[in-house]
């Protein structure tokens, strides 16, 4: 089946460029156009999206605050943030709102439109390059997130793969780290989704930041 895909961006050119590519593309369908965070909430829901591809600065209602509207309604679209990572403060901000991830906006058209089926599979998008970014943008700043917190309900291993998480690291990185199979890894994944109600990776990243791990040393 095709994916249905609201692009929300208050640049029409880039809306316009998208909308040819998907055009092209017969497993991706663009179901309605945004030009702010009100148009994207509204037709997140009326257009009956699977994934919105958003923008974060937009007039009137940014792409943060659209993102957690969409997110907590009854749409059960996904939302996947478009924005230029080195230039924009609120990526993080957009994370916990509720984006299963984020793209720069000079990534190749074709990594973007795989972007978009990764999220649409009900998967996060999250490249460990990036995320060993956000988290030091973020570690380095005056006014940093709530300190460290017990991590309740988790095994120690269990901790070590939520650490090595919120570090960026992928399955495989982990799994060599810890000395253990990828298929292990996954399995410990899986658990700290459900025993931790994360709706995806992106949430266990910032997690792991939020209760002090992303920068400490996995015990």
């Amino acid at each position: 089946m095709s994916v249905r895909v609201v692009l929300a961006d208050d640049q029409e050119l880039v809306r316009t460029a998208l909308q040819m590519v998907m055009a092209d593309t017969p497993d991706l369908t663009v179901v309605g156009e945004a030009g702010n965070g009100v148009e994207a909430v509204e037709l997140a829901g009326s257009a009956a999206a699977d994934v919105v591809v958003m923008d974060i600065r937009m007039p009137g209602m940014d792409g943060i605050e659209a993102t957690r509207r969409i997110t907590a309604g009854p749409s059960a679209a996904r939302v996947l943030v478009l924005t230029t990572f080195d230039d924009d403060d609120y990526v993080y901000s957009a994370l916990r709102a509720g984006a299963s991830g984020f793209l720069v906006k000079d990534m190749a058209l074709d990594d973007i439109l795989a972007a978009v089926r990764v999220v649409a599979a009900g998967d996060a998008l999250i490249a460990p390059s990036v995320t060993r970014r956000l988290i030091a943008e973020f570690a380095g700043r005056p006014e940093p997130v709530p300190g460290p917190r017990p991590v309740q309900g988790i095994t120690e291993r269990e901790r070590e793969v939520l650490t090595l998480v919120g570090r960026g690291m992928s399955n495989t990185e982990i799994a060599q780290a810890l000395f253990i199979s990828v298929a292990t890894v996954k399995t410990y994944v899986t658990r700290l989704l459900a025993k931790l109600t994360a709706r995806d990776r992106v949430q266990l990243v910032i997690m792991a930041y939020e209760m002090g791990l992303a920068s400490a040393p996995p015990r």
